[in-house]
Formats: C-alpha cells, sequence, structure tokens
C-alpha cells in the first residue's frame, strides 16, 4: 500500500570518480518489512547503502530517492538522519578520547531537537540506555570507554546495533553488519536486529552470506548485479545462491 512507503529509489544513477556504480536501480520498501541485499563483491551493494545515507562522495545524475514520499536526492547526511535514516557501517571506527555514553546521548538529543522535542539530561538517559542495553544483551562496561575503541568485532557491531535501537530510527541499513562474526555473535546480532522490527520501521541488510538470512529470514530478497537489482525474492533465494551461486539468479 502506498501509505506504508517508506523509501522509492526510481531509476537512480550513481556515478563516483567518472565511473559509473549505480545503473538505473529501483527499489521500493514498506513498513514493517525486511529487505536484504545480496551480490557479488563490486556489484554496487554498498554504495547503494552509502547513497541512500548521502555520502558525499557519490554523485547521482538521473532518478531519485524518495522518503515517507519526500524527495531527498539532494539532501545532506544529517538531514536524512534526522528524518529517520540510519546506516550502520560494516567497519565502524574507533573514536579515541570521546567516551561512548556522551557520544550516545548527543546523538540522541540531536535528534530529539529537530522534533522540537525535549532534550534529555545525563541521568534520565543513563535509565534509558541501560534499558536499551538489557535489550540487546550488551555489558554497560561499553558505555564508559571510548567509541569502539578497543572493541572486538562483535562488540563494534552490538554498539551500532545499540545506536539503532536508541535512535528508534525509520529505515535502519546494516551494511554487512555480519562480516568478521563468529556463529554466536552472528546469532546474537539476527536476534537483536528482528526484536527491532515493527509495523512503523524498515530494515535494509546488505550481505554476502546466507547465514545471517536463516537467522533473520528477510521479506523479500533482491539480487544485484553491475549496479541494478535483477531479481527480488523471497527469503529461500538466499539458500538458491548458496547451493548453485548467483549464475542460477541470472539463467532464470
Amino acid at each position: 500500500m502506498i501509505e506504508n512507503n517508506i523509501l522509492t529509489i526510481k531509476n537512480l544513477h550513481v556515478y563516483t570518480k567518472d565511473k559509473l556504480i549505480i545503473d538505473g536501480l529501483n527499489l521500493s520498501i514498506n513498513k514493517g518489512k525486511i529487505h536484504a541485499i545480496m551480490g557479488k563483491n563490486g556489484s554496487g551493494k554498498s554504495t547503494l547503502a552509502k547513497v541512500i545515507a548521502g555520502h558525499p562522495n557519490y554523485k547521482i545524475t538521473q532518478g531519485n530517492i524518495l522518503f515517507n514520499h519526500q524527495d531527498i536526492t539532494d539532501e545532506e547526511p544529517d538531514k536524512r538522519s534526522h528524518k529517520g535514516i540510519f546506516l550502520a557501517f560494516q567497519y565502524p571506527i574507533e573514536i579515541p578520547g570521546v567516551n561512548n555514553i556522551d557520544f550516545l546521548r548527543l546523538a540522541y538529543n540531536t535528534k530529539q531537537k529537530t522534533k522540537n522535542e525535549q532534550e534529555i539530561d545525563p541521568l534520565s538517559f543513563f535509565e534509558l540506555i541501560n534499558k536499551k542495553l538489557k535489550t540487546i544483551d550488551m555489558d554497560p562496561i561499553f558505555l564508559n570507554r571510548n567509541v569502539n575503541e578497543g572493541f572486538s568485532g562483535g562488540e563494534k557491531k552490538k554498539n551500532e546495533i545499540l545506536q539503532m535501537s536508541l535512535l528508534n530510527n525509520q529505515l535502519s541499513i546494516l551494511d554487512e553488519i555480519d562480516s568478521g562474526l563468529d556463529v554466536d555473535a552472528l546469532k546474537s546480532i539476527a536476534k537483536q536486529i528482528k526484536s527491532l522490527i515493527n509495523k512503523n520501521n524498515a530494515i535494509l541488510l546488505i550481505t554476502h552470506y546466507q547465514k545471517l538470512l536463516d537467522y533473520i529470514k528477510p521479506d523479500y530478497v533482491h539480487i544485484m548485479n553491475n549496479g541494478k537489482i535483477i531479481y527480488t525474492g523471497d527469503a529461500s533465494t538466499a539458500s538458491q545462491i548458496e547451493k548453485y551461486g548467483y549464475d542460477y539468479i541470472q539463467r532464470k
């Protein structure tokens, strides 16, 4: 239904360093749905994630990105974030000297301010963030460490999920959130991601691997090749690719 639509991408063409990366891509995402994008290396998956979030290194030459029926094609990244778009990085960076809880409270209050809602004091925020920590089974000790500094791969990914939960975004884009995780960490992250989907938001997963999708079971799996989506199926699509490879899709 049109009123349930969160994101619509129409005929998108994107260049970086004079090279065409996204070539006429179309995508529609509705509330309450989990979408996954798969594809070979160099197919444009991570570029798409960054373009939706507004990364300045990519130039849109044709097409539109609509978020909640508003054209955001030329909007700055911070404006997109304030409207409810969140991007979890494949390789979250370390920020020495910046305390994690201070970083999270600043991000939360910045979003509150843009919504003309009351900012939250440190004590109230501490109560709020501890509830979020319990939801995603994360040790409170990480609040008092510098952002991602000395974190393991799984801990960095959990910190991204904590941000996603705290900021309560409408569209969360998780770019290879499964990379570098062992089986136990992958199961934990998948469980946390599933707990955050509801009727008012949507999640876009970008991944190479079937295993994450075994745990999450997305509503739709899109296959990218040469900068466009060439096939859309259900969760079983990932297992078919695992078994037969991407050439299976191109033969269909």
